[in-house]
């Protein structure tokens, strides 16, 4: 690649190093790298689809260069639990129906996990603001709300893997 530059930042707790080109955006380096969990929705930072947690904040990855990573802690879906280890927020949203294609769920887990680890206990305007740029096509919401207030009145979450 022309003009590369060498970057490093961790992802899901471990320190990496990248070679990326100037114009090269955060998602795309983390699909290159097969963390492919981080969708491509929209690529305006409309769907929410690309949500990664940076630094304790959500951030849309398809609208951020990767060279704005270098140094910063990335989480990705990957880092978050697997199918033999699901993290709370993913067991929830599975008991209760609110996983329908699939597309929207790693951009809703990151930023309810970002939310719950900033406030434990949000309040319903909380919850909405938080998780206003994620869009979901097939449910509706009301699944994934009913799944939200689960962990939230468990205390399961607290931002915890």
């Amino acid at each position: 690649m022309k003009n590369t530059r060498h970057l490093s930042f961790s992802v899901n707790g471990e320190a990496k190093e990248f070679l990326v080109a100037p114009d090269e955006k955060l998602l795309d380096l983390l699909r290159r790298e097969g963390l492919t969990g981080t969708k491509h929705g929209c690529g305006t930072g409309s769907c929410g689809s690309c949500t990664v947690i940076m630094d304790g904040k959500t951030v849309y990855s398809c609208i951020l260069y990767a060279f704005q990573a270098e140094g910063r802690a990335i989480e990705t879906i990957e880092g978050v639990g697997d199918f033999d280890n699901p993290h709370p927020l993913q067991t929830a949203l599975v008991e209760e129906g609110a996983v329908q294609c699939g597309f929207c769920i790693p951009g809703i887990v990151l930023s309810a996990k970002a939310l719950l680890a900033e406030i434990p206990q949000p309040t319903d305007a909380e919850l909405k603001v938080y998780m206003d740029g994620n869009l979901c096509r097939c449910t509706g919401y009301e699944k994934i709300e009913v799944a939200l207030h689960k962990v939230i009145a468990a205390g399961s979450c607290g931002g915890a893997k």
